[in-house]
């Protein structure tokens, strides 16, 4: 079957199901900070300020992030009015071992599970699913063993990622008319579902989508069914390293800096603003976490997953804010979409 975009968005939002499908998180975080790591054993003793509780469990800070913003979403912390971290009445009453109530023996039953190991892995080195020392499963940049370098593996991933893109594209393209716009670079585009949606809806607009060989592969395959083929170019790079696809006046990011590290994301948005003129735009699609990091759950689920296979994690809408900022960009706007996503719409300073 050719790989095809809907023109119109569903008239429902499948966001439900991700969050049924990501529910294994929520298990996977509970019993590692219940039974591996004694996190409400340690704040039964008070509150402790993040850095303290930081150092107490050996963890880095990306996820001591990822798992503390899981759990005050789940409701068993919260931050108080001096920004120390404080157990729930729900954590003090059922997952702290001498409470009457304590139900922690019944989530250890969990302890061993492949899951929660592997969670617990995670947390305690820093590093995704697949990396051996030498690269991640589901990322590239330089120097990284990487699936996305494989054609078979490639070519499942990125059909798989696409379930998601084909619902969110319409929606995007509707949310954002690009006025004005003449040619568009899509960083890591994948399979170009972002891009088509918005050449169908802006006759206008050029498109670039730029991404490794294997995954542009099917990307072909899409742009042949979308009638919007001469329009759309599918250009191989390394987006850390070569050259950025010049002329642009606007650049997507659409799921794509929660796959990084802070750093990284900065470096990115750096490339972003020097290829860019004054004016252009950046839109920067992407799930957001609230801007205190307590939640919502189901980002903070999503956040663990993209935890467990990439350098990444789910920041919130402030963090971008602040790496836009920092590399020349000013936000304007902020639009929902869906399947828990949004796009923070910013230009490019002059300077």
């Amino acid at each position: 079957m050719t790989p095809t975009v809907p023109v119109e968005p569903s008239p429902l939002d499948p966001a439900p199901l991700f969050e049924l499908f990501r529910g294994s998180f929520a298990t996977e975080l509970l019993v590692a900070a219940t039974a591996h790591l004694g996190v409400f054993r340690i704040l039964a003793r008070g509150p402790m300020s993040p850095e303290t509780l930081r150092a107490e469990l050996a963890l880095e800070v990306r996820p001591f992030q990822v798992l503390i913003t899981a759990l005050r979403a789940m409701g068993t912390l919260v931050v108080d009015d001096t920004g120390l971290l404080v157990l729930t009445p729900m954590a003090s009453s059922h997952l702290v071992s001498y409470s009457p109530h304590y139900v922690g023996d019944y989530f250890g039953l969990a302890a061993g599970s492949p899951g929660v190991l592997a969670m617990v892995e995670r947390l305690r080195t820093n590093r995704p699913a697949g990396n051996d020392g030498g690269g991640v499963a589901f990322i590239y940049r330089e120097g990284m063993v990487s699936a996305m370098e494989a054609e078979d593996s490639a070519r499942f991933f990125t059909l798989a990622l696409s379930g998601r893109a084909r619902n969110v594209a319409p929606v995007l393209a509707l949310q954002l008319p690009l006025a004005g716009a003449l040619r568009l670079v899509d960083v890591g585009g994948g399979t170009g579902v972002y891009s088509i949606a918005l050449l169908r809806a802006n006759p206008g607009l050029h498109a670039v989508v730029w991404d490794r060989p294997e995954v542009l592969r099917v990307a072909a395959e899409f742009a042949g069914a979308s009638g919007v083929d001469d329009r759309l170019e599918l250009r191989s790079g390394d987006m850390f390293r070569d050259p950025f696809p010049g002329d642009a006046d606007v650049v997507l990011l659409s799921n794509i800096l929660h796959d990084w590290d802070e750093p990284e994301c900065l470096a990115l948005l750096r490339r972003c603003a020097e290829a860019l003129p004054a004016g252009g735009r950046i839109l920067l699609h992407d799930v957001f976490l609230d801007d205190d990091l307590g939640g919502p759950l189901p980002t903070a689920l999503y956040s663990a997953a993209l935890f467990s296979v990439t350098e990444g994690r789910a920041y919130s809408a402030a963090e971008y804010r602040r790496m836009l900022e920092a590399t020349g960009f000013s936000v304007t706007q902020c639009l929902p979409t869906r399947v828990h996503c949004g796009v923070l719409v910013a230009v490019r300073r002059s300077e």
